[in-house]
């Protein structure tokens, strides 16, 4: 996960990239990216004001495993970068 301030935004914007790599199926990678979309606009209040993020995914495995378990790590990961952020200013 990347974050870069953008100061002309006032609200944060999201990026998920899944490749060819992770699966050759568009359905499957789709699927992935909608998982990973939805975990993030539930904690959208979380993100950093004129953040531009972008999330890319590397393993197949994310197709596979559980939402709860997709949305923890994600969760966790968002937060850590939120508490960053705020220990920046």
């Amino acid at each position: 996960m990347r974050r870069s301030q953008n100061p002309k935004r006032k609200l944060p914007r999201v990026a998920v990239v899944v490749s060819k790599k992770v699966h050759k199926s568009a359905v499957v990678r789709n699927r992935i990216r909608r998982r990973v979309f939805e975990i993030v606009r539930r904690e959208w209040s979380v993100l950093p004001a004129g953040s531009d993020i972008a999330i890319t995914v590397y393993s197949v495995d994310v197709a596979d495993i559980s939402h709860d378990e997709i949305m923890q790590e994600l969760t966790n990961l968002l937060h850590e970068m939120a508490a960053d952020n705020s220990s920046r200013l």
